[in-house]
């Protein structure tokens, strides 16, 4: 079975999604949490799921001791699931082309740093896009500039705000990452 390490900064709605899934498959489970700061949802959402978790900012995710911490688990990916912290270099020497993230938009278009939630949807919405969607894509050196993996659209809408724009958003999250995760790692691309 499949091993899965999860970062996430927030409430974890993806994470859910993403442990979820895996419970229903049966092919990969989520062995561990990390999160950059305590008292995010995604931990409470952790224990209640009895899966272990982690709490590194910045300085301690650099450190050798959290890269061997995370080698030990084997994972077969690393997923970003709304993980707003930049991943230090020593993570992705250690841990190539096995690093995933989600972004809320059809890049390259409103990616980059501090393009996230909100943000992004405002920026469609500012830019008159027709259509947003998400983005499924390795994680390197630069924000939201890894290979491109998959991407769902979905229209924009007459009066659509920020807010309607990212539950439409949203629901593609939901549905496309898990999937796209578990195709990684059954086609060897993990």
């Amino acid at each position: 079975m499949h091993t899965l390490v999860v970062f996430a900064s927030g409430r974890g709605s993806n994470a859910l999604s993403i442990i979820n899934y895996f419970e229903k498959t049966g092919t990969a489970r989520v062995g561990l949490i990390v999160a950059n700061k305590a008292g995010l949802g995604v931990l409470e959402m952790a224990a209640e799921k009895g899966i272990p978790t982690l709490v590194a900012n910045d300085a301690a995710m650099a450190s050798p001791q959290f890269g061997k911490q995370l080698a030990d688990l084997q994972p077969s990916l690393i997923v970003l699931a709304g993980f707003l912290r930049k991943i230090p270099e020593s993570l992705l020497a250690a841990f190539p082309e096995k690093i995933l993230n989600i972004h809320p938009a059809l890049l390259p278009r409103h990616g980059g740093k501090g393009m996230w939630g909100q943000h992004v949807h405002s920026a469609v919405l500012a830019a008159g896009d027709p259509e947003t969607g998400i983005t499924i894509h390795r994680v390197n050196a630069h924000y939201d500039e890894g290979a491109v993996l998959l991407q769902a659209r979905c229209p924009v809408q007459p009066g659509d705000t920020a807010e309607t724009l990212a539950a439409r958003v949203l629901q593609l999250e939901h549905f496309y990452y898990p999937r796209a995760i578990d195709f990684v790692l059954q086609n060897g691309a993990a």
